[in-house]
């Protein structure tokens, strides 16, 4: 069965240097990813974590560092203990974040695969808007 993969973007009225703190600044993630603490040392190969509480629950989701342009490209793998699967490879997505800064804008292409229908890639999409509005927001109304 072919996995579904995701794109989407979102255009920042701020710089690059702006979104790219917003994403990996963990003190800022926090204000707008409701409280979720992110831990990573940004290098290849090094592991990404998400923790916090949704809904009354505590989740812990994770990753590793594949590849990064620091400012520019990030792209790491991602499996969320709300999602459902096991914790093995083949439950993980790949998601990469595409930043270009044009006249002081800055567009954001989001991509993840390992989509499992139209439904679960529709409903990560809107996470993506959801959460990446609200940094957007953030950084637009300072």
């Amino acid at each position: 069965m072919e996995k579904l993969t995701l794109e989407t973007e979102i255009t920042f009225n701020a710089p690059a240097a702006e979104v790219w703190k917003g994403i990996t600044d963990p003190e800022i993630v926090k204000q707008y990813f409701f409280g979720t603490m992110q831990e990573s040392d940004w290098k290849v190969g090094s592991p990404i974590t998400w923790k916090g509480e949704w809904d009354g629950k505590a989740y812990e989701d994770k990753g590793k560092i594949l590849e990064i342009t620091p400012g520019e490209y990030l792209k790491y793998t991602y499996w969320s203990s709300m999602g459902g699967t096991e914790d093995k490879p083949e439950s993980y997505a790949n998601v990469t974040y595409i930043l270009t800064e044009e006249e002081g804008k800055t567009i954001l292409k989001i991509t993840q695969d390992n989509n499992k229908d139209e439904a679960s890639k529709e409903h990560s999409e809107k996470n993506w808007q959801m959460l990446f509005g609200a940094l957007k927001e953030m950084l637009e109304n300072k």
